[in-house]
């Protein structure tokens, strides 16, 4: 028999390149990795997808825009006014949310107010943390990032970039608070997929107990999803 682990608020294995706590992966799981993730303002990851992983994304503190769903037309820039044909749009997401991402399915996250934000990443199947740690080490080169490496590291763990990256992304308030102005099914005919926005404060006391943690160590943009 196996047994589990217990980990104290703030525990884990931080990639701090990637701007991540690592809380159980690869090693421990056969399913799935788990992540937790700081955001800092105007951090936008792009918008991208995975032929064959899901993930999961819970908003623990702070707003983050959310989108999962196949849009009428990708463009290759701001993503913010994307809407899919059966209408769903961005959705400004608060403490609570919650954003399922099936396979095949195009999605990102991205900061747009002033404060830091705070999520649980999951990812099945388990491994992620490898592609964090690799990128993670092609970016901290002193000379500028090799596309064509990032593209093949990309490619070989099943990532397909659709807009760029963007550690500071043009702030925004135009989603009105928690909720945004639609949600809805997405992904269609890939999957089912789900913008899920809870109420404030209904976040679980265990995920609550985490708030108290604090860092010395400089918050890196997240590389996640």
């Amino acid at each position: 028999m196996t047994d589990g682990v217990v980990l104290p608020p703030g525990g884990g294995r931080r990639i701090q390149s990637a701007g991540m706590t690592l809380k159980v992966g690869a090693e421990r799981s056969r399913n799935w990795s788990m992540f937790e993730v700081d955001v800092p303002p105007g951090f936008d990851v792009g918008v991208h997808l995975h032929g064959a992983a899901e993930e999961l994304f819970y908003i623990l503190e702070g707003e983050l825009d959310l989108l999962a769903f196949e849009p009428r037309v990708r463009t290759a820039g701001d993503w913010s006014s994307w809407e899919s044909g059966t209408g769903a749009k961005v959705v400004r997401g608060g403490q609570g949310s919650v954003m399922f991402v099936p396979p095949g399915c195009p999605h990102a996250f991205a900061n747009p107010g002033p404060a830091p934000a705070r999520m649980v990443f999951l990812v099945a199947p388990p491994g992620h943390e490898h592609y964090l740690e690799e990128i993670g080490a092609l970016l901290a080169r002193p000379q500028p990032p090799d596309q064509a490496a990032i593209a093949q590291l990309r490619a070989r763990y099943d990532m397909e970039q659709l807009t760029p990256m963007i550690p500071g992304r043009r702030q925004s308030t135009s989603s009105g608070g928690p909720g945004g102005p639609s949600g809805g099914p997405g992904c269609r005919p890939e999957g089912a997929s789900r913008v899920l926005t809870a109420a404030r404060g209904r976040a679980t006391a265990g995920l609550r107990g985490a708030r108290g943690r604090t860092t010395a160590a400089p918050r890196a943009a997240p590389l996640a999803g």
